[in-house]
């Protein structure tokens, strides 16, 4: 399921061009970052998306394109789904299992000691 979604989301990505030119890892991992300093901004400035479930998924585009501009722009649930959405892009770019590897790294932690001390 999750490696379908990044699928969905890198072909999304690379039909709007942002992978066009040869874009370096190093390049990738910093759009993961701004994302994360996107978030922490917008939770510093107290920004959350005020709509329930059922308003975010209106039938019609225009509706939900109007409330998303006014109530889940620049809030940190955006934010967070950016973190997300970025990361499995890359994934499905590099060609990674990851949910595989979400899965066994899941595993692992249950492992790991309180407060993941380092190994």
């Amino acid at each position: 399921m999750i490696n379908k979604l990044a699928a969905e989301i890198y072909e999304n990505a690379k039909s709007k061009g942002l992978y066009e030119g040869n874009k370096t890892m190093g390049e990738l991992l910093c759009k993961i970052h701004s994302e994360v300093s996107e978030a922490f901004e917008a939770d510093n400035d107290a920004r959350h998306c005020d709509l329930t479930e059922k308003e975010m998924y209106y039938n019609d585009t225009a509706i939900f394109n109007h409330y998303y501009r006014v109530h889940i722009k620049g809030t940190l649930e955006e934010e967070m789904a950016d973190i997300i959405i970025t990361a499995l892009s890359i994934s499905a770019f590099k060609g990674i299992d990851i949910e595989s590897h979400i899965k066994a790294k899941m595993r692992y932690n249950l492992t790991r000691p309180y407060g993941h001390i380092k190994e």
